[in-house]
């Protein structure tokens, strides 16, 4: 045990319950001034289910590992891959969607259990072939593709980045993954120039049309992304969140209007079906400036680059791939949620970790720091 404390990453710990307090605070901000009583004690709701994330993640981080991966990473897999489909039977509808499954989403979880199965089976060496990279790709597209007929497209793009990287590292098809992900690159850019092209002013209806014909994304998509392109043009409409959640970040000035006071959100001027949850970092950035706002990326920096040190000093493949592809997925979320906020990516609905409220995504991401505080302790004891 005292061997086990020694090795206990510290500074990923106070960050998370730093951030996790953080969150807590602040959800309290944006409840309360919700019309709605319900929302005024979410952040009690929100307080346990932290106490709940914080025995999940000490209970994973002093156990190993390495046998978790062993004996259940399949296991995992496969009852996410249920959990899906049952969640499309069977789930609840909620603004057009069906993400839950009773009182959690499993597209959440099945992003974990992604990570450690990759993680166990690209542990060992010797998979590194295209006949490897078929395989991971099988079992990634399946879980994102159930997810996707959710419809949930946020959730299942911050997997391509994780996955890319865990397949990088260990060195699976490494030029095959350089050109997907160029071609990636150059798609999302022709994606993005055709609907420019489409809805610049003075364009004649049928060229829209035909235009938008060769797009593959639905109406509501469409219309982000042609709020990312011209945010002036629909103010009053489409743009409206967007122009709110800029007005709001920058009356904050430097050290912000002090907690609870945040007019945006109190005034209803940002909406408030996305103030404690999508959209607030907004209500945090207002209401502690951008003194506060540089305290929550440093706390954020800390525990990822946490993440990405315990990755350097693991010992075997597995950790490492566990610890990059938790601290990737993570990453992944705070930088598109963030980002968004502030209009440098079109919107979609992603939570920004341990401030958004949300049990399910909560709680798993807390296992997912539990596993790398495992590999923390548990993974320099394999000698090279």
């Amino acid at each position: 045990m005292r061997s086990s404390l020694g090795r206990f990453n510290w500074i990923m710990f106070a960050a998370m319950l730093a951030l996790a307090a953080i969150g807590t605070v602040f959800i309290w901000s944006a409840g309360n001034a919700r019309a709605e009583t319900m929302f005024h004690d979410m952040w009690k709701s929100n307080l346990v289910t932290v106490g709940v994330g914080l025995a999940v993640y000490l209970a994973i981080a002093f156990s190993d590992y390495r046998k978790f991966l062993e004996w259940c990473a399949v296991p995992v897999y496969v009852a996410a891959i249920a959990m899906l489909v049952a969640v499309l039977i069977f789930g609840s509808k909620v603004y057009g969607g069906r993400r839950w499954l009773w009182f959690f989403q499993p597209s959440e979880i099945s992003k974990l259990c992604v990570i450690c199965l990759l993680a166990s089976l690209f542990g060992s060496d010797g998979r590194r072939s295209f006949r490897w990279f078929v395989i991971a790709a099988f079992l990634v597209m399946l879980p994102v593709g159930l997810i996707l007929l959710e419809p949930d497209l946020g959730t299942a793009l911050t997997l391509v980045p994780t996955v890319v990287l865990m397949l990088f590292v260990a060195r699976v098809w490494r030029r095959g993954l350089v050109m997907i992900l160029a071609v990636g690159i150059v798609s999302a850019f022709a994606l993005l120039g055709a609907v420019y092209e489409a809805e610049k002013p003075g364009v004649t209806a049928a060229r829209r049309e035909r235009i938008l014909k060769w797009v593959p994304l639905k109406s509501h998509q469409l219309s982000r992304v042609k709020v990312f392109l011209f945010p002036e043009q629909d103010l009053t409409g489409a743009g409206y969140t967007l122009r709110q959640a800029k007005i709001s970040i920058g009356s904050g000035g430097f050290s912000g209007r002090g907690i609870g006071k945040g007019e945006a959100n109190h005034l209803k001027y940002l909406p408030q079906s996305i103030s404690m949850n999508d959209f607030i970092f907004c209500v945090y950035a207002e209401e502690t400036g951008f003194a506060g706002s540089l305290v929550l990326l440093s706390l954020f920096a800390a525990l990822l680059v946490s993440g990405a040190w315990t990755a350097v000093v693991a010992r075997d493949s597995s950790g490492r791939l566990l610890a990059i592809g938790v601290s990737t997925l993570v990453f992944a979320h705070v930088w598109i949620n963030i980002a968004m906020s502030i209009g440098l990516v079109p919107i979609t609905g992603l939570p920004l970790p341990f401030i958004s409220s949300g049990r399910t995504f909560l709680v798993t991401v807390m296992a997912g720091f539990g596993l790398i505080q495992s590999v923390s302790i548990h993974g320099r004891e394999i000698k090279q």
